[in-house]
């Protein structure tokens, strides 16, 4: 059967993925209308089917749902999520009975961002060592600090970070988590579980306690249903043994192994990417994190054994570590997502890593057109890092059938509003206090800018109590 256009999309994103019992706008589903923040909060946090009712655009990212490489839909869009996933995207689509009805007229709806790399312990440290590079910050904050957090500590900042990059729009964040005792790495993973996210948490640990690593996955993640592991390390000659053991561990749990490489120039003297041609782990399971001085027959073999790629723009910007080749990598194929990094990104703001990481190669090339254009970074933060993880089956686009991670974005403020170019704005004007709602797998987070049944002032009076017994450590 030959669908019209517009009624070939909507086929496409409704038919067959949900029973539809009634027709919209049906007297028992409860409509809500966007409030200030501070009024009566009747939305609760558990997941029950609802509907992003009436949209004024909708970047799908997924160009079988909309128009374009975006799957972009505008005019009154709705997207409806039942049991945990996207289960139609369209122009007035009916639901069931008891629908959560969210009015989205006027607002803009994406898929969550996936936050590649970060460290969120690194909360602890924001700001500091400000007039350091790399190994001066490594030196006199990351590695000064990280002994000095117990695990009730640990909680507080893990906690307070995850929070943060939550309010932010993010709904997956890869963690690459230093070594840390067996009972610290159970309160760094109920911190991220209390904070809502879908995540990641990719552990290291020294070479004497790798086989921590299974232990800590079955113990604490695998009962998770948001959770999910991968094992991290640093890459180089000189610890080739220890790399070997990490990748045969990855290997036996069926884990992609994530590494920094190269982010310092001066990284290039342990030779990362050998070490990891050594071991075999150059390939679609690696991740690795930076990549700024890769030669350029290094990128060339990065795009054809089909490595992911982590770029984290304003990290290496505060260290002074150098810009990742980028528009390179994009030629050859290279997978690319977008990480925020722990404490030298100082806060969660995907916005601004967007606007970074498409300002630092037109600068650099000074062309306006250069890799990665506006469309391009928005598909790093969502379906892109999705894709660089092994995700993309389940998040990163609204497309239906997958998992609800979903953002409504006001555009109706001082540092949005007015209207021009909707999907430029995202990038170059956003900011969190724009992300109005945020659901995590159906469940809603944040609704009318407020996080849910999360008392913020207390979150941060025990990350400040937490700060204070490290710096009397």
């Amino acid at each position: 059967m030959n669908f019209p256009k517009a009624s070939r999309r909507r086929v496409l994103a409704g038919i067959g993925s949900v029973p539809l019992a009634a027709a919209a706008g049906m007297p028992t589903a409860h409509r809500e209308r966007p409030r200030r923040p501070g009024a009566p909060e009747e939305i609760r946090g558990e997941r029950r089917t609802t509907v992003l009712r009436g949209a004024d655009l909708v970047l799908t990212m997924d160009p079988e749902v909309g128009k374009g490489a975006l799957g972009t839909l505008d005019g009154g869009t709705d997207v409806l999520m039942q049991d945990g996933r996207i289960a139609a995207v369209g122009k007035g689509l009916p639901v069931p009975p008891g629908t959560r009805v969210v009015d989205a007229s006027g607002q803009l709806v994406l898929p969550g961002f996936v936050d590649l790399h970060n460290h969120l312990w690194q909360s602890s440290i924001r700001g500091g060592c400000s007039t350091q590079d790399l190994y001066g910050w490594l030196a006199d904050c990351n590695r000064a600090t990280l002994p000095k957090i117990g695990a009730r500590d640990m909680y507080r900042f893990v906690h307070l970070a995850a929070l943060d990059a939550l309010q932010a729009g993010v709904t997956t964040v890869v963690d690459w988590v230093h070594p840390i005792p067996y009972d610290t790495s159970e309160r760094y993973i109920r911190a991220l579980d209390d904070a809502g996210l879908r995540f990641v948490y990719a552990s290291t640990q020294g070479a004497a306690d790798i086989p921590l690593i299974p232990k800590i996955k079955k113990d604490f993640l695998d009962p998770l249903p948001l959770a999910s592991a991968q094992v991290s390390m640093h890459a180089g000659m000189s610890a080739l043994k220890e790399l070997r053991q990490f990748h045969e561990v990855a290997r036996d749990l069926g884990l992609m192994l994530n590494s920094h490489v190269l982010e310092h120039r001066d990284d290039r003297k342990d030779d990362p990417i050998r070490a990891l041609r050594e071991i075999g782990a150059f390939g679609p399971d690696l991740l690795m994190n930076h990549a700024i001085h890769l030669t350029d027959e290094e990128i060339a073999l990065t795009g054809e054994r089909d490595v992911r790629v982590a770029h984290c723009p304003l990290s290496n910007m505060r260290l002074a570590s150098g810009i990742m080749p980028l528009p390179a990598m994009h030629r050859h194929g290279v997978r690319a997502g977008l990480g925020h990094d722990g404490g030298t990104n100082d806060t969660s703001d995907m916005f601004n890593v967007m606007k970074a990481a498409v300002g630092l190669q037109r600068a650099r090339h000074e062309d306006a057109e250069i890799h990665p254009t506006i469309p391009a970074v928005l598909r790093m933060a969502t379906l892109g890092g999705a894709e660089c993880i092994g995700m993309a089956d389940r998040i990163g686009s609204l497309t239906p059938g997958k998992r609800a991670d979903v953002l409504v974005l006001d555009p109706g403020t001082l540092n949005f509003a007015p209207r021009f170019d909707w999907t430029s704005q995202i990038v170059l004007n956003g900011q969190p206090p724009n992300v109005s709602h945020v659901f995590v797998d159906g469940h809603l987070r944040k609704a009318h800018g407020e996080l849910l049944h999360v008392d913020t002032e207390q979150v941060v009076r025990e990350a400040e109590l937490a700060a204070e017994h490290v710096r009397g450590a």
